[in-house]
């Protein structure tokens, strides 16, 4: 079968490159207009490319490698069609870094830790998915420790305006690219260590969204790291963690209809009120909200204020559920990624505000973020964070039981406004919200009651129950003292 539909392929590529056009390559009688801000947008996605050893995969006649070059240390392309890599090789063989291979990605092989980032556009839509995680596994063993894979595929869409009726069956959603990439491992001959890929970030490119209405062009960058031991509940990536157990979509749903629309954090809109205010927002600010869920508070900050802001979420549950609301709502100021914030990467002084509620009690390395955040932030920049915190250990047996098994890394109040000061921020103000946050699921736990018959309608009981019992068990937790809450506002001078 895969004999048949590649033979297919290859047939069709010969008759769609005979000229060996940006158009031909593409698919798309538009693609140099594309071209000109697609191009951009992508490279501004990659990870630094000064002195790195880069394999593109799919290079087509080089639209990308002419850049690639020009930063990185070395960049072998490879593509499948002849005349691609014969046309790469014409305007780019001047380059004295550079190597062409025309090959079969799925026959191809390199000695281990050979690159350092791998790059590809459009291709992998074009293996099935046995072809696909042999391939990942091979990626894994070429890239060194901590190298990146960055790809970019069209989902469950046909790109451009030239069918791709010989191969339609590998169009695979979001979530399932992020499965296999993400599943797939690779072992160290003889026994030796294991490595596998972490998303660093997802997120739908730009141009298309803009130029074609198309939101289904995707955008991935990963990072080979070890395996060595399993994450939390045993799942491969702390993010397969977060989407099947605590926020399944089912999960999500049910906290929205619990703590309002758009939110699935304490206090929902009305917290989100009283603590935006202290921001001063003015129009045309860049605000990151890191941990942003289903998007409430940043559609909220974006109508209220002008402000353009970017949403990051390590659950792709809440990133899916974000970005349809944010379709429905029409709010062109607002995006949002599918990313790790302790690795995705901006440049420095981009933003205005970082905002982030109840998010970083998952992060074990605060400091270390505290110090990424200080950075992305311009001079005179704020930093606003509410947090789950604890008291003083000792603590009560059932506290450390519910700390790990939810995963989280947590300090009292005042560490926590040390960290961001040993970060380099001024003016922190740590307070400890506790009685505040009491008030919040009393008032939370009335309001359930009163739409108590219309939530089990819309889901179940026992959903009823599970949230219903998870507050109160927080507020037996605080009452010990065992749980805070805190807020942290500070500034970068």
């Amino acid at each position: 079968m895969e004999k048949a539909v590649r033979s297919t392929m290859t047939e069709f590529w010969k008759e769609h490159s005979k000229e060996a056009t940006v158009e031909e390559m593409m698919l798309d009688s538009h693609a140099r207009e594309l071209t000109k801000e697609e191009l951009p947008e992508i490279l501004s996605l990659l990870p630094s490319l000064a002195g790195q050893r880069v394999l593109e995969l799919g290079a087509g006649i080089g639209r990308y490698t002419s850049h690639l070059l020009t930063k990185a240390d070395h960049v072998t392309a490879v593509d499948f069609m002849e005349s691609f890599v014969e046309k790469n090789r014409q305007e780019n063989s001047h380059h004295s870094n550079a190597a062409f291979i025309q090959a079969d990605v799925t026959k191809l092989d390199f000695p281990k830790y050979s690159f350092d980032i791998i790059f590809s556009n459009w291709l992998l839509m074009y293996l099935s998915d046995e072809e696909l995680m042999s391939l990942v596994k091979k990626m894994l063993s070429w890239l060194t420790p901590g190298g990146f894979l960055f790809f970019r595929e069209s989902c469950n869409h046909q790109s451009g305006d030239c069918k791709r009726d010989f191969n339609p069956t590998h169009y695979r959603t979001q979530a399932h690219y992020s499965h296999l990439m993400t599943s797939a491992q690779w072992e160290e001959p003889e026994g030796g260590e294991k490595f596998g890929f972490d998303i660093v970030m997802t997120k739908k490119v730009e141009t298309y969204i803009k130029m074609k209405n198309n939101q289904n062009q995707i955008c991935w960058l990963l990072e080979k790291v070890s395996r060595s031991s399993t994450t939390q509940g045993g799942f491969t990536t702390f993010q397969q963690f977060l989407d099947n157990q605590q926020y399944t979509r089912r999960g999500i749903l049910r906290y929205e209809k619990m703590f309002g629309a758009g939110y699935v954090s304490t206090g929902g809109p009305s917290t989100t009120k009283e603590f935006v205010d202290l921001l001063n927002l003015k129009p045309g600010q860049k605000v990151l909200d890191i941990g942003c869920g289903i998007g409430g508070g940043d559609f909220y900050m974006s109508k209220t204020f002008g402000v353009d802001v970017l949403g990051l979420d390590l659950s792709e549950n809440m990133v899916d559920i974000a970005m349809e609301r944010a379709i429905a709502e029409k709010l062109p100021l607002v995006h949002f990624e599918v990313a790790d914030a302790t690795k995705r990467s901006f440049p420095e002084g981009s933003f205005d505000v970082i905002y982030s509620r109840d998010t970083i009690l998952h992060i074990d390395d605060k400091l270390a973020l505290f110090k990424r955040f200080h950075s992305w932030l311009k001079p005179g920049g704020q930093l606003l964070i509410s947090d789950y915190c604890c008291g003083e250990k000792p603590w009560t047996p059932q506290f450390q039981a519910y700390v790990k098994q939810r995963g989280y890394i947590l300090y009292t109040p005042s560490q926590y406004g040390k960290f961001i000061e040993q970060a380099g921020f001024s003016h922190v103000l740590a307070e400890d919200r506790t009685a505040q946050f009491i008030q919040v699921i009393k008032t939370e736990l009335e309001r359930a009651e009163g739409i108590k018959h219309e939530f089990i309608e819309e889901f179940s009981e026992e959903d009823y129950l599970a949230i219903v019992n998870g507050w109160s068990e927080k507020l037996k937790r605080c009452h010990t003292g065992d749980q805070r809450w805190g807020l942290f506002h500070a500034t970068r001078e």
